[in-house]
């Protein structure tokens, strides 16, 4: 009964596995709804109110300084250890590749390319806006600080906004934004903000970012996720162009494809079977020998049976009149006679 009860489950899950052999019809794809716009206005405003915050040296950049005299490292050096090994969920490398494995493993059961393919847009816009901005500000880090109290803007750095913190929103809420039913959006979009969270304060915390770096930074990557709608139709371009390509190749494939020859038996040339006529009688021209493939072996047994003919009832192979050439030939042909001289 136990073992009856295992198997039971063991099919369960495979059957679940099987569930979805083709792209499923309840995928629907986000559209920009009203609650999303409102939600990428303001977190448009919240991003331009941190760079205007940093740019006039408000009070957002004695916050930073404040922080960085705090050394929260200092403080709590316990979670140093555990803390340095956390912040890699917010590096670009490591999280592409382990995202991009499970986006691909979905791609391949629901044949499409839309969850790859939008990661890969996501990943451009975010390398796009954020990069310009950091080479654009070129803001220092906190340990290479030059002045205190200042914005340290303009100074050949790229640490605003925060790359870790961006990359963390946009790599794990891809994963929510991707989800085909409500609960499984919700559940992920939380996860997806504790990591991205935990991300940001890991980088306060060992030093390498400023306050508003973070702030920034996860603003940076909402912002790319609330907009990603509006590329629905290029992500939807791209799929089908992919799709088409494929279909050329195949195409050519088959029709490159070398076509099968039928083996059969062995293509050495056929002997066909001549009976000896009788003597004296005319020779038959000799026979054309032709492949068996193409000329079947002639029936044997269907040839009428002759009489047994004793020695002396044979006829004589005696040929009619003498092969050797008459004395005129003979003598045309040799050398000239010499004439006869003398008495």
């Amino acid at each position: 009964m136990r073992t009856d009860r295992i198997f039971t489950r063991l099919d369960r899950v495979f059957a679940r596995l099987d569930r979805e052999p083709e792209r499923p019809a309840h995928l629907q794809v986000p559209q920009m709804s009203r609650h999303r716009m409102v939600l990428f206005g303001a977190t448009l405003a919240f991003y331009l109110a941190i760079v205007v915050g940093v740019l006039t040296t408000s009070w957002l950049v004695r916050l930073d300084w404040q922080v960085m005299f705090f050394r929260p490292y200092e403080q709590w050096p316990q979670l140093h250890a555990f803390l340095d090994y956390y912040v890699v969920l917010g590096q670009r490398g490591p999280t592409a590749v382990m995202v991009a494995a499970w986006l691909g493993w979905r791609s391949w059961r629901q044949h499409t390319l839309r969850p790859l393919i939008t990661l890969g847009v996501a990943l451009l816009l975010l390398n796009a806006t954020v990069g310009a901005v950091k080479l654009g500000l070129g803001r220092l880090g906190p340990h290479y600080a030059t002045q205190i109290g200042s914005a340290e803007l303009f100074a050949g750095g790229d640490i605003f906004p925060s790359g870790h913190t961006a990359n963390a929103v946009v790599t794990w809420g891809i994963l929510a934004y991707l989800a085909s039913t409500v609960r499984t959006r919700r559940n992920l979009s939380v996860l997806s903000a504790v990591v991205a969270l935990g991300v940001g304060a890991t980088t306060v915390y060992l030093g390498t970012h400023w306050l508003s770096d973070v702030l920034l930074g996860w603003a940076a990557g909402l912002l790319i996720l609330l907009a990603l709608p509006w590329f629905e139709p290029l992500i939807a371009g791209i799929e089908a162009k992919v799709f088409a390509v494929r279909e050329v190749l195949r195409a050519r494939r088959r029709s490159a494809a070398p076509v099968p020859v039928p083996v059969g038996p062995a293509s050495a040339p056929a002997r066909v079977f001549v009976p000896r006529s009788p003597a004296g009688a005319e020779e038959e021209p000799a026979r054309e020998t032709v492949p068996a493939a193409h000329t079947p072996r002639p029936a044997v047994h269907l040839t009428p049976p002759r009489p047994h003919l004793i020695r002396s009832e044979r006829t004589p192979a005696t040929p009619a009149g003498s092969r050797r050439p008459a004395h005129a030939e003979r003598a045309a042909r040799g050398p000239a006679a010499r004439p006869v001289t003398g008495g």
